[in-house]
């Protein structure tokens, strides 16, 4: 899908600025800002460098100050936005911005027409900047691309001021030049074909951040230029600056272009080929009208061009995903959830399972690790939910690429130890009670997916038995049941049965609050949470269900009234006295809201599926799903180019924010899509071994 704006957009600073484009390079590195090449987010830089893959991210490469020298007279290219005002206003000579595959900039000046790409290399930390001259009406004498060079080379969370630590120093290299200002960071490569310079240095100051100003934190930084480079028009080559922590040493820009395009030629190739050999239900758009079908070409295409950029290398040999750009690492729970969407319905059945071994290593008192520090050495174990996704995506694996070998080789003892330790006790008093469900919780911790903390406040404590806790817990046991079975273990498949048949019987008892028809949130003690929130809807919408057909529908209806928008489900009512419509303001009332109302993208894809099961077979149900689906076509034009926002506003008009680009709303959409409208079927799902029965 090509994403493209013309004139009347890129000249509107306004709209112009919310729509940020993002490349990324396969080890968690990437390069990002907006379509004027004016950065809004301290996470804006042409290299953010992943020192220690997948993280350890570094800004090296802040951006590029351009401009078109004519005569004399310096026309500028760039943008960049100080308190007040706007410097250089190079946005008025943008006339075109397009995506397709990578962020593209037309400018045009007294018939010069110059294209600018950037594209970054997979598996590298480099990015290139190509700049493509076309003269359509005169001729100048002395013409020439000016590119000043801007540096931060720090953390990507924080920002950077004027200090004496910097070293200003060049190494001059026989094709371009390397900087490195502090010696506990990398050196950064600047290759280029430039025909002259200018050794000038200073500092740019007080650049400011629209988009920290809003979330409340430090929104000015300072950029270091050790030089500028001259590129001449007249000899009609393209002009390049290649910025790398990798020692080139010669620069075939127009090789890695070709190499980057034909990579993600051939995984779009391969996405289509699984797609359209896959069994499918039924052909959706055989009766659909034209335009909903250039609908969905255009949205699903743009999602699968996303889910790659989630998916990366972590250590030797095993493969994460990167929960969500700019400033998420790769999180279990987010990793567990996307990785269907993200891996499996596409094929990529080699990439999930390289994520399940990689995860499998860090199992610790059965639990998977929540989040890798950026910097730090030890994974961080502290929620409930984790392990029990990991289970999930462990049977949707097998489902899918049929391969018990794995299960059974390198897996299922791991599983097993997972179930063990949540029967016996693990971390956070996390552990099965008499009554067969799942316990979780201490005071000052949070360990849901609500997982928003302030210092001391938890915002959304849930500690006790959470309604998606044990709907998870009971499909681990059944899934359990189901892996013993394939694997000849009868005694083992009879145990985590019966265990189930137990945990549905008291789930059913305890859960089901009468009076408002619907599934308590969470229960303590004597305590039952009635808080409308999406939790529930995982007792309808995961492989095996805990409520018959009308229970089922009653809770849809009751997520449908009261939390359902165009982009996902809210996470508390409206009706809820705590409430809170906007996601705004600094840490403390946005982390207050993230949980109480804010909508969440990745919902739409459990919403979805509960939906399928609970109106199965009726007439409008695939038509009902597209429509839910349809809203995020005009969306992924609007924030995050091609991609899905992590959260949006509770009240209309659901604003986007958060990350512009989150992994497991991508992924949810991607499944659900493929699940439930284009049909794609999976032989053991629809095998008589599998017998997803709710016991009523």
């Amino acid at each position: 899908m090509t994403i493209e704006f013309k004139r009347d957009v890129c000249q509107n600073l306004s709209a112009s600025l919310e729509k940020e484009w993002l490349e990324t390079n396969g080890i968690g590195g990437y390069a990002s800002s907006t379509i004027l090449g004016a950065n809004t987010r301290r996470y804006h830089g042409l290299l953010v460098a992943a020192i220690k893959p997948p993280l350890g991210r570094t800004l090296l490469l802040s951006k590029l100050e351009e401009f078109l020298c004519l005569d004399g007279k310096e026309t500028p290219l760039s943008t960049n936005i100080y308190p007040g005002t706007i410097y250089p206003e190079g946005y008025k000579n943008l006339v075109r911005f397009s995506l397709n595959p990578f962020p593209a900039f037309d400018y045009s000046i007294n018939g010069i027409h110059i294209k600018k790409t950037v594209f970054m290399v997979h598996g590298e930390n480099t990015t290139v900047i190509l700049y493509q001259v076309q003269k359509t009406s005169r001729v100048i004498s002395t013409e020439f691309l000016k590119v000043r060079v801007m540096i931060a080379f720090r953390d990507y969370h924080s920002v950077t001021h004027e200090n004496l630590s910097l070293k200003n120093d060049c190494k001059i290299l026989t094709n371009g030049v390397c900087v490195q200002p502090y010696h506990t960071l990398p050196p950064l490569y600047l290759f280029h074909n430039a025909h002259s310079g200018d050794n000038a240095s200073f500092w740019y100051k007080n650049m400011e951040y629209p988009k920290e100003i809003e979330r409340g934190l430090e929104a000015h930084e300072d950029h270091f230029s050790p030089f500028a480079l001259h590129f001449d028009l007249n000899k009609g080559t393209d002009c390049y600056i290649v910025a790398s922590t990798k020692e080139y040493g010669k620069v075939d820009v127009f090789g890695l272009l070709n190499r980057e395009t034909s990579r993600r030629e051939n995984t779009c190739m391969a996405q289509s080929r699984h797609i359209k050999t896959a069994p499918t239900i039924s052909t959706p758009f055989q009766k659909a009208d034209e335009e909903e079908r250039k609908k969905f070409t255009a949205l699903v295409g743009s999602l699968l061009a996303a889910s790659d950029s989630f998916i990366v290398k972590r250590e030797d040999d095993k493969k994460s995903i990167i929960a969500g750009y700019h400033w998420f690492g790769d999180w279990g729970r987010d990793t567990m959830i996307s990785l269907p969407g993200l891996t499996l319905v596409q094929g990529r059945f080699e990439d999930a399972r390289k994520i399940l071994l990689s995860y499998a290593r860090y199992v610790d008192k059965g639990m998977i690790p929540n989040r890798f520090p950026d910097y730090g050495e030890h994974p961080e174990y502290n929620t409930v939910d984790a392990s029990l996704w990991y289970i999930h995506a462990a049977y949707q694996y097998v489902l899918f690429t049929k391969d018990l070998k794995t299960i059974q080789k390198d897996l299922y003892g791991v599983l097993k130890e997972i179930v063990g330790y949540y029967e016996k006790g693990t971390r956070y008093n996390i552990h099965r009670e008499a009554d067969g469900l799942i316990y979780a919780g201490v005071e000052g911790e949070q360990l849901t997916w609500m997982d928003a903390k302030v210092g001391d406040w938890v915002v959304t404590p849930r500690k006790g038995k959470a309604v998606e806790i044990n709907a998870l817990w009971y499909n681990a046991l059944k899934i359990m049941s189901f892996l013993a079975h394939e694997m000849n273990l009868p005694g083992e498949s009879t145990g985590y049965d019966n265990l189930a048949g137990k945990v549905l019987k008291s789930f059913q008892e305890v859960f089901w609050y009468d009076e408002g028809q619907y599934l308590y949130d969470y229960i303590d003690g004597e305590t039952r949470n009635s808080a409308i929130r999406p939790n529930q809807i995982f007792a309808v919408s995961l492989p095996y269900p805990m409520l018959s057909k009308t229970l089922q529908r009653r809770v849809v209806e009751v997520v449908k009234e009261y939390l359902l928008t165009p982009f996902g489900l809210r996470s508390l009512s409206p009706k809820d006295a705590g409430y809170i419509g906007h996601y705004c303001g600094n840490v403390y009332e946005r982390d207050g809201a993230y949980h109480q109302g804010t909508v969440w993208a990745w919902l739409i894809g459990p919403y979805i599926s509960a939906y399928a099961k609970a109106y199965a077979g009726e007439m409008d149900t695939v038509k009902y799903i597209k429509r839910l689906l349809l809203p995020f076509r005009e969306h992924v034009s609007d924030a995050g180019l091609g991609t899905v926002s992590e959260i949006f506003d509770g009240d209309y008009p659901h604003i986007p924010r958060g990350c512009i680009s989150q992994a497991w709303g991508v992924g949810e959409i991607l499944r659900a899509y493929f699940e439930h409208v284009h049909g794609l079927e999976n032989d053991y799902l629809n095998s008589k071994r599998i017998l997803h029965t709710t016991g009523f």
